[in-house]
């Protein structure tokens, strides 16, 4: 990692938040018209025309692997009705996703005044994407298509821009981008052995294949995935106040990824300050943190089994009641006798009066 929080132009690698947005919002088969808008898009195009109609996924095929800037447009104004509002949805996506210091001031990344990112923010775009939509991993996978498009026949077989797929084991995506102000710039993402990585370079100025390749040579060589802890691994029994114990599991699954030959994952349970009756099955009640070190990897929730009812003796008014109960009965009891005793009393008197009548 290297100036991974600096901000700078993206260029073409803008697309990618544009085909999240799209496969997020439309329909593969929806139908994309063309307006004039994007009929003045500069840099690269698929030279579309006014009216044609395409589908929605063909359009994004055109500007993913073609990068037509007015495949992006057409997509913008299909999914929002103007480029303005897209780009007010890109934004709100980007803040969702937590890429903090990005700002998208249109869709398709030619250069214009605070149109900016981050490397980082590009790469959780992009993670954000490939785990998302299986489409869009294929998008950004496929080297040639072919689309049926009544635009300039020379230009209907589309070749994926991203050098990567064609030269590098396992690579699968993801987008490129070029302007004489952003420079080259190219999320690349590759699979081996069942992980996948990403890497994002910006504003280079020499060959930006061969970096990517050397950033993921080095990821491969040197990192490795973690399966920390297993869904539903039991960690603790707690006891509950106005309750029976209750048994805690994870709620989640735990991997990461981390440097080999690195310092050994810990993790630190941390409860809930008291933990009360009833309790419902699944409630989160706590936390299991697991650290590298001083560096946190992240969390899971834990979770309880059973539900747990509150015991009826804990409530304020079990034992007033109880006292109440303790006093009411053997004074039921007591008039019992006593209205028992006088009644006997009552039936030998008239029993008797009616034997000397």
């Amino acid at each position: 990692e290297k100036n991974a929080h600096i901000r700078l132009e993206p260029a073409s690698i803008t697309k990618i938040m544009t085909a999240v947005l799209a496969l997020e919002k439309g329909q593969l088969s929806d139908i994309v018209i063309t307006s004039n808008a994007p009929l003045s898009a500069e840099g690269t195009r698929i030279y579309l025309e006014e009216g044609e109609q395409l589908t929605l996924e063909q359009m994004l095929y055109g500007m993913m692997l073609n990068s037509g800037n007015d495949a992006a447009i057409a997509i913008a104004e299909h999914i929002s009705g103007s480029v303005e509002t897209f780009v007010q949805m890109m934004n709100e996506k980007a803040r969702e996703i937590g890429a903090k210091n990005t700002t998208f001031v249109n869709p398709n990344g030619l250069s214009e005044e605070g149109h900016l990112t981050t490397a980082y923010d590009l790469a959780l775009i992009s993670r954000y994407a490939l785990l998302n939509f299986p489409k869009f991993k294929e998008i950004a996978s496929t080297k040639t298509i072919e689309i049926p498009w009544q635009g300039q026949e020379w230009d209907r077989q589309l070749i994926n821009l991203n050098k990567l797929l064609w030269n590098y084991e396992g690579a699968d995506g993801i987008k490129t981008g070029y302007t004489s102000t952003a420079g080259s710039t190219l999320a690349a993402s590759a699979t081996r052995e069942g992980w996948q990585l990403i890497s994002v370079i910006l504003k280079s100025d020499s060959n930006v294949s061969a970096d990517s390749m050397a950033l993921l040579d080095y990821g491969f060589a040197n990192f490795e995935i973690k399966d920390v802890i297993e869904k539903n691994t039991r960690v603790s029994k707690e006891n509950v106040k106005y309750g029976d114990p209750v048994e805690l599991v994870v709620k989640d699954g735990f991997t990461t990824v981390v440097e080999k030959n690195s310092l050994p994952i810990t993790q630190k349970i941390v409860i809930n300050t008291e933990i009360k009756a009833p309790i419902s099955k699944n409630e989160t009640l706590g936390q299991m943190i697991f650290y590298q070190g001083d560096k946190k990897l992240g969390s899971v929730d834990l979770i309880a089994t059973d539900d747990i009812k509150r015991k009826i003796h804990t409530y304020w008014w079990f034992w007033p009641l109880s006292i109440s109960m303790a006093v009411y009965i053997p004074f039921r009891i007591m008039v019992g006798i006593r209205r028992y005793k006088r009644h006997k009393k009552r039936i030998r008197y008239v029993s008797y009066m009616k034997r000397y009548k």
